[in-house]
């Protein structure tokens, strides 16, 4: 029995931000060199009552919508999130009552970000070939907006919130499979991309409110998220393309056999430098981040299911998916379309 995505479908806030937005609001900021260097133009931001529960059951809804499976014949629900709506129930439980599911399934979160799609395909395909279940609902939904301070131009332009739903299945209900995995994980790199307080280890306090403004200009306190942007860069430059080579070489692949790379979209920058590294010709790279931005865990399937819908991603067609980021962790995977 071989694992195949059946389904994806996308759900984005309905306010969005633009670079004006932006530089009206900060006119120090260079919002024309941000654009040139990261691709992104806009990016969708919750609302301040929306959480990420919110949006993956929206994303969610759409797709069981479609009709693809009934909904009693889904045994497992899987959300990748780090913007959690409360530390205890996991979002998964809340969601299988809103989006009623059977009380048989099995339901968890994981707290993964960038890599987040890819390693929840991992979990998908082995609960399905090896019989534990039917189809899996998997879910990745983030709202780093919240996380934000907006006066952090390091990471306010880069980052947008969204969901996206993904069935898995069998391949015998049609073409397609999930394929060859590679991941890695080095926990030394974890304080790049991090919010240091809010846990346990460092509990929000009047002290971890105090707001400094680092060398480059940008406002911030421990309270909200904090990316070594030139750490992240140097990781993912060095851990990527050898984590590519070493699936190409399981899937006994070579680059041309490969129809689309669908990477993790971090920034144009960082993608266009990744391409060049792993020397995957520029017309196989998928961008799709200009209107949306980062979008942490929904980033690959948002890019997958925007190729679909202009048929540039076609049936039989080969992919290479790519995440990599917080943790720090890398997932690359192999999957043939359906």
């Amino acid at each position: 029995m071989r694992a195949r995505i059946l389904g994806i479908d996308c759900y984005l806030p309905d306010r969005v931000e633009t670079n004006d937005d932006l530089s009206r609001e900060n006119p120090d900021w260079d919002v024309e060199r941000i654009a040139a260097k990261t691709g992104i133009t806009a990016r969708h931001i919750a609302a301040d009552d929306e959480t990420a529960c919110d949006l993956a059951f929206r994303a969610a809804s759409r797709l069981l919508e479609r009709g693809l499976v009934p909904r009693e014949a889904i045994d497992y629900l899987l959300v990748s999130t780090q913007t959690p709506d409360h530390l205890l129930p996991s979002n998964a439980c809340a969601l299988q009552q809103r989006l009623g599911l059977g009380q048989h399934i099995g339901a968890f979160d994981f707290n993964l970000g960038c890599s987040g799609y890819v390693g929840g395909l991992q979990l998908a395909k082995c609960l399905v070939e090896t019989g534990a279940a039917r189809h899996v609902l998997f879910v990745t939904s983030d709202t780093y907006s919240k996380l934000i301070h907006p006066k952090d131009r390091t990471v306010r332009a880069l980052f947008g919130d969204a969901a996206a739903a993904t069935l898995v299945g069998s391949a015998a209900e049609g073409a397609g499979e999930i394929g060859d995995f590679v991941l890695g994980t080095d926990g030394k790199g974890a304080g790049s991309l991090i919010v240091p307080s809010g846990g346990f280890r460092q509990p929000r306090s009047a002290a971890t409110a105090v707001e400094e403004i680092d060398e480059h200009g940008c406002v911030r306190s421990r309270d909200h998220l904090f990316m070594d942007g030139q750490a992240i860069f140097s990781f993912a430059l060095n851990t990527v393309p050898r984590a590519i080579a070493q699936l190409l070489r399981q899937a006994a692949l070579t680059p041309d056999q490969v129809d689309w790379y669908v990477y993790h979209q971090a920034n144009k920058f960082m993608l266009e430098n990744l391409a060049l590294c792993s020397r995957i010709p520029a017309a196989k790279m998928v961008y799709h981040l200009e209107t949306v931005g980062n979008t942490v865990s929904a980033s690959i399937p948002l890019a997958i299911d925007a190729y679909v819908q202009t048929n540039r991603i076609q049936a039989g067609q080969t992919l290479i998916l790519a995440g990599f980021g917080v943790g720090l962790s890398w997932a690359a995977c192999r999957v043939v379309w359906g």
